[in-house]
């Protein structure tokens, strides 16, 4: 088959968690409706949680040029996969998946029996760095999506100068002290770089794998990011220096329901690996606007009963009405650990409403919601950017440091309540925020989210550089033999 006749293909490989999946799943459906075939390569679990809490299936139905085909992680299905168990997900990658990806594309680009179609690219999430070999062994183009804030993509680029000018390894105890990142030397400190460079030895294997990972990522042909040209103008800049062909075509869930928003029927995207409680629906529905402080800590992070406690009593004294998420698998322990004490559920009934987990972009966009307490993971970043809420951050691991700094001290979005969790810093956050200061941020929250919509609308910086990516995977598709 002559593959100039065919529309373009191309394999997207995300990496196994929430936040990385249900990002790729948007942009793979972005692509879907500007024409462009997709396989999506889900490892099992994930695509296990997909098919059981949401509609994936049905969504993606409607595109005929879609599938779903899936991969092994090397982990048990019952694995517990929080950031606690993170570096199993990472190494069960390294040692299963690489390998069966590998004979995977051998097999589906040299057999002349194979019935699918001819790939014209990979679209591999940053962490996948082994897809750069084998999309040279099989002779694709290979293009890094980016799931992370492209501030924090560059930080970590910025590692080997780190290293090189003796700034990481960290030495001493004075965490306020800045870093030279290039473009953030101001006001990033050592405080604010993830929980690999907050190390005091250079062999430490976490930061030597972040080195190795970027470097890599630098060799693709085309870099996607999650984010959009107003938000981190001067930040692209930094890294298109490097990498020309940089797209930024975010928020891609604001992205999707745009380009979504003609049609009469558009059901909920919802990427969600667990069972959603819409319960906390109705409930919001009986508070009064902007009165609600909404409070979740993404998919992976870990918190111990003492932090559980601190946050709750601050939450009460506080005064605030609130929605709180808490994971059944949230707590520090032993299973017999980790749920959530009575007392805490039972005093929660008067301003509070807890749940295992919620629909959060429908949440954040309920007129309700005033507020946002999170652990800054990209996508709830871009969620409160986009609904117009702001924030309090407290960040658990990886690129949230560097979000909420960014939250915090250059969008003016919010404050950052990093390496701090006690009941009196918690209630003066939440008061100012609903309360003291909710003028000041609400009006920096509004002026964004004008920005999203427009960075997303026809003639916008994300609409026009998700043009730019598409014309450049059917340029790629037209040069392939």
């Amino acid at each position: 088959m002559d593959q100039r006749s065919v529309s373009p293909h191309v394999l997207i490989l995300p990496f196994p968690i929430q936040g990385n999946v249900n990002s790729m799943l948007k942009l793979a459906e972005l692509l879907c409706l500007a024409g462009i075939q997709v396989t999506f390569l889900n490892c099992h679990y994930p695509h296990h949680c997909l098919l059981s809490y949401s509609n994936v299936q049905a969504r993606f139905s409607r595109y005929p040029g879609f599938r779903f085909e899936t991969i092994s992680d090397g982990l048990p299905m019952e694995h517990p996969r929080t950031a606690e168990q993170f570096l199993d997900i990472v190494d069960g990658v390294k040692t299963t998946t690489a390998p069966l990806f590998m004979e995977m594309m051998i097999s589906w680009c040299r057999s002349t029996s194979d019935t699918r179609p001819p790939l014209t690219c990979i679209i591999a999430d940053e962490l996948m760095t082994f897809a750069t070999d084998v999309a040279n062994e099989v002779g694709l183009p290979i293009v890094f999506f980016c799931a992370i804030s492209a501030c924090s993509f560059w930080a970590y680029c910025s590692f080997p100068q780190l290293i090189e000018a003796g700034e990481v390894p960290i030495t001493g105890d004075d965490m306020d002290r800045l870093v030279s990142v290039p473009g953030m030397e101001g006001f990033l400190r050592r405080r604010d770089l993830p929980g690999s460079g907050r190390v005091n030895d250079a062999a430490y294997p976490g930061l030597q794998n972040i080195v190795k990972i970027f470097q890599q990522v630098q060799r693709a042909h085309a870099l996607v990011i999650n984010t959009f040209d107003d938000l981190e103008g001067p930040v692209l800049s930094q890294i298109r220096d490097h990498c020309p062909r940089t797209y930024a075509v975010g928020p891609l869930h604001a992205h999707l329901k745009s380009k979504l928003a003609s049609e009469t029927s558009t059901s909920q995207s919802s990427n969600s690996f667990r069972k959603e409680d819409k319960s906390c629906i109705p409930w919001l529905d009986r508070q009064p606007p902007k009165s609600v402080i909404y409070v979740s800590f993404g998919s992976l992070a870990i918190i111990t009963k003492d932090e559980l406690r601190e946050l709750w009593h601050g939450l009460v004294n506080s005064g605030s009405r609130f929605l709180w998420v808490i994971r059944p698998d949230a707590l520090v322990g032993k299973d017999e650990e980790r749920q959530t004490p009575a007392e805490l559920l039972e005093g929660t009934n008067d301003r509070g409403c807890v749940v295992g987990w919620a629909p959060q972009e429908e949440v954040m966009q309920h007129p309700a919601v005033g507020g946002f307490l999170t652990h800054s993971g990209w996508n709830s970043t871009l969620e409160s950017i986009v609904a117009g809420v702001p924030m309090i951050c407290w960040p658990y691991f990886a690129d949230q440091q560097i979000n909420s700094r960014f939250v915090s001290h250059v969008w003016k979005l919010g404050m950052d309540m990093k390496d701090t969790c006690d009941r009196v810093t918690v209630e003066k956050m939440v008061r100012d925020l609903m309360e003291e200061k909710r003028a000041e941020f609400m009006k920096a929250a509004d002026t964004m989210a004008t920005s999203v919509k427009k960075s997303v609308s026809e003639g916008g910086s994300s609409y026009c550089n998700l043009g730019s990516l598409i014309e450049e995977i059917r340029l790629l598709s037209a040069r392939s033999p």
